[in-house]
């Protein structure tokens, strides 16, 4: 389970682009479209992160000059399950602060999402509590971006009944995480969420009007399969199907555009350089949490894998791990690729690992010391929250209310 986004419009009612026919259902899009190769510094995803975008996508630009452009929008989150690792701040949340400053911004934990396994019931709460803090930590503004819990925005789940409606079974089915979970657990403990949640990942994105979505590459069937929903209720619903029923008219949804990180946002695990970080990986040594100490920092990296070969470099397939614990030096020193390259060609582990050591220490404990502090006033992380949900429920409820009026239901009074 971080969005992943949403068009920027001042009226969703009054401003959405007119409707586009698509013919029958069978002519949808069923591949991502053609996207430049100009990389734009955003997030990516884990499998517990839902940040929602893929694929390469250049940077649209937002005319900075004139006072009328309206920025576009992106929704993002992450899963309030297992702690934040470092897989998912370099992947999500440490870009989400850049993005926050040309989009308008809209980041939420997705504890709905949380709940498509067996979870802890106990730790759901404190967790989703948790990870808004360190949203916070990392440097989202709230000034900037709106931060709200999922379910407190009763729209998501609305929308992804009236979405349920109009997804064929066929494409769920193809999903590869919902085979790849649902084999690990059997079919005895897998319950109809694991195979219907990438709808309600649908209802986040489209529920927004995004125009960008943030996601990783495991993500990125997900956000075919947004496009493809979005496409198929506007041809089933919109245009002047909807205007008969007194509606605007137009498309109900806009379809989302990709937006993938650049290199480093696929963070590896410490002991696997082939698999990706995880909170759900058995062994806490194969990542580093936000909130780790430095004793288990230190002792992380003392103990994670490396190789026999000789120096280190980056992109050599035979030198996974390598490769992994460059990037993540590379991204927490903000530096590039050919200036970490040139330091540590000449190095060997034992020179390396205390240097990368003392670099994530360094990285982590302004974000460790800001996260004690908001921990410690819970009033002012419950405001943020309570705020958050308002200004989202606004945009969300026209969006479902619109949604309900194209697909024929009876306004309530």
């Amino acid at each position: 389970m971080g969005r992943s986004i949403l068009s920027h419009f001042l009226n969703l009612s009054n401003a959405c682009p007119r409707f586009t026919s698509y013919g029958a259902s069978s002519k949808l899009q069923r591949t991502m479209p053609m996207i430049h190769q100009n990389h734009f510094p955003v997030v990516g995803v884990s499998s517990n992160h839902l940040c929602y975008c893929s694929v390469s996508a250049s940077e649209p630009t937002v005319s900075e000059s004139s006072s009328t452009s309206i920025k576009k929008r992106i929704v993002s989150g992450v899963q309030p399950t297992g702690s934040i690792h470092l897989g998912n701040y370099l992947g999500a949340i440490k870009n989400w602060v850049s993005l926050q400053d040309k989009y308008e911004t809209f980041f939420f934990i997705v504890d709905l999402h949380a709940i498509t396994l067996p979870y802890d019931v106990q730790q759901l709460s404190k967790a989703t509590r948790d990870t808004a803090a360190l949203y916070l930590a990392c440097g989202v503004d709230t000034s900037k971006a709106s931060v709200f819990v999922q379910s407190h925005v009763r729209a998501h789940v609305e929308l992804m009944w009236l979405l349920s409606s109009a997804a064929p079974i066929g494409w769920l089915n193809r999903m590869i995480q919902f085979k790849e979970k649902s084999r690990k657990a059997g079919d005895e403990n897998v319950g109809v969420a694991l195979l219907t949640y990438p709808v309600l990942m649908a209802s986040d994105i489209l529920l927004y009007q995004s125009d960008l979505v943030p996601v990783g590459e495991d993500q990125k069937q997900h956000l075919e399969l947004t496009r493809e929903l979005a496409e198929r209720v506007n041809h089933l619903y919109g245009g002047r199907k909807w205007k008969k029923l007194g509606g605007r008219g137009g498309l109900i949804f806009k379809v989302p555009e990709p937006l993938i990180p650049p290199a480093g946002a696929r963070v590896m695990s410490l002991t696997d350089g082939l698999s990706k970080m995880s909170k759900s990986a058995t062994s806490d040594l194969s990542r580093i949490n936000l909130l780790d100490s430095k004793d288990a920092i230190a002792n992380k990296i003392k103990r994670c894998k490396t190789d026999s070969f000789p120096g280190l470099e980056f992109d050599n397939a035979d030198r996974p791990e390598c490769n992994n614990l460059l990037s993540i030096y590379q991204i927490i020193t903000n530096r590039t690729k050919e200036e970490v390259a040139q330091e540590c060609q000449g190095m060997n582990w034992g020179t390396f690992k205390p240097i990368l050591t003392d670099a994530l220490i360094d990285h982590l404990h302004p974000i460790q010391a800001r996260y004690e502090e908001i921990m410690s006033d819970t009033g002012y992380l419950d405001q943020v929250l309570a705020e958050g949900a308002s200004k989202a429920a606004d945009i969300a409820d026209v969006t479902v209310n619109n949604v309900y009026q194209a697909m024929g239901f009876l306004k309530r009074r």
